[in-house]
């Protein structure tokens, strides 16, 4: 049994990042140790935008899974290394092909990437070489350059050759961490958590925040998002929860305020406190899954009524996306599932059956001062409860 599994691991968009790159290679270095961490012995080594894993066989499958949610890997490919050397090369591609051969007729390509420019044949020729020794190999293939069953794959590098026939996709994006951190307006539905997933692929790390309402919401609908906040946690290791009472302010407005209002009323209470948080928290910027006509309250007009009571930037990812678009991305992280649950936010438990969809300032700032709004936003951060999600 072989002593380890060879991983090579790629990047795409920190390739353009000029004289930062390092610090976005460092970054992306740093995120998939932490994934690979509880997996045993292994190693990660980088050379030359390259990400080299060793682990043990037994955790590869794991391994793979793992490194296919760390933002900023764009492919895995489970490989084999030799001297730089043609005879060892041409012995590896053979078993490669041999390994691959479903009998008479199979189609194969060699395709060669010299890193190292000392070695002495070019890729071209390297192509060539090698597929005209496997030709007479005494299997029964065919060379195929446009649409081949095989293609073996050949990277020449310093120390080693490096052979593979298939390559797994990344998430792509870039390494969690690197751009920032912000806060993510969690309400349990399906927008906000894909809202929360883009955040990561641009390198932010997040923290969320979900808004409930007892007695009204319950326990189910709390382990709903706590069950959302693991998905999110798988791609970047750990999440942080704020849990914030909203039962108070919600019958307040509900109680003082225009019936029409009340989406808009609420969504700026949650932004102010969502707000004050962040600053707490040292985060830059808040994120919401609204998405631009959507429902009522997400008319361009109430998005402005909503941005007027915050100086801190909101970042909306899915602002042009439809529902199906998100429902898609939704499925494809495995947020959907949960996001259907049939337990409600405290969002939908107020919801006017005509709701405004383009208040006017003066009426929303006469309808909040009819509320000690001050007094309501602070007792719902003196009494936030927060939760810290990691996957180990």
């Amino acid at each position: 049994m072989q002593e380890h599994s060879l991983l090579l691991i790629r990047y795409g968009e920190i390739a353009l990042k000029g004289g930062n790159r390092h610090y976005f290679e460092k970054m992306l270095l740093r995120n998939i140790k932490e994934a690979l961490r509880g997996l045993g012995s292994y190693s990660v080594a980088f050379q030359r935008g390259r990400y080299f894993v060793k682990i043990a066989p037994q955790h590869t499958y794991a391994a793979i899974q793992k490194l296919q949610k760390v933002f900023g890997i764009v492919s895995i490919s489970p490989a084999q290394a030799v001297p730089p050397e043609l005879e060892a090369i041409h012995r590896l591609a053979l078993q490669l092909l041999q390994e691959h051969y479903r009998g008479p007729g199979l189609t194969f390509k060699v395709a060669t990437r010299r890193a190292d420019k000392r070695f002495p044949r070019t890729s071209p020729e390297l192509n060539s070489s090698i597929g005209a020794a496997l030709l007479r190999s005494g299997l029964q293939v065919k060379v195929d350059l446009h649409n081949p069953d095989v293609v073996i794959h050949i990277e020449i590098r310093e120390n080693d050759a490096y052979l593979f026939c298939s390559s797994l996709p990344g998430p792509g994006g870039l390494p969690v961490g690197m751009t920032g951190r912000g806060l993510l307006m969690l309400s349990g539905g399906i927008d906000s958590p894909v809202a929360g997933w883009m955040a990561l692929k641009r390198g932010m790390q997040i923290e969320a925040l979900h808004f409930h309402s007892p007695p009204y919401t319950g326990e189910k609908a709390t382990n709903k998002v706590l069950d959302l906040c693991r998905i999110l946690a798988d791609y970047s290791g750990e999440i942080t929860l704020h849990l914030a009472p909203f039962t108070e302010i919600q019958e307040q407005i509900r109680r003082l305020c225009p019936e029409t209002y009340l989406i808009t009323l609420m969504r700026r209470a949650m932004f102010r406190i969502a707000e004050q948080l962040a600053r707490r928290r040292g985060l830059g910027a808040i994120y919401t899954g609204e998405s631009l006509g959507q429902v009522a309250s997400q008319t361009m007009e109430n998005l402005a009524a909503v941005n007027a009571v915050v100086s801190i930037p909101v970042l909306r990812p899915l602002i042009g996306f439809d529902k199906e678009e998100i429902t898609t991305r939704a499925r494809q992280i495995g947020t959907y599932s949960i996001s259907i649950r049939p337990f409600a936010d405290c969002c939908t438990l107020f919801v006017p059956p005509h709701p405004v969809t383009r208040p006017d300032p003066a009426a929303l700032e006469a309808a909040e001062e009819k509320l000690p709004l001050d007094a309501l936003l602070n007792r719902s951060l003196d009494n936030l409860e927060t939760r810290i999600i990691i996957i180990k």
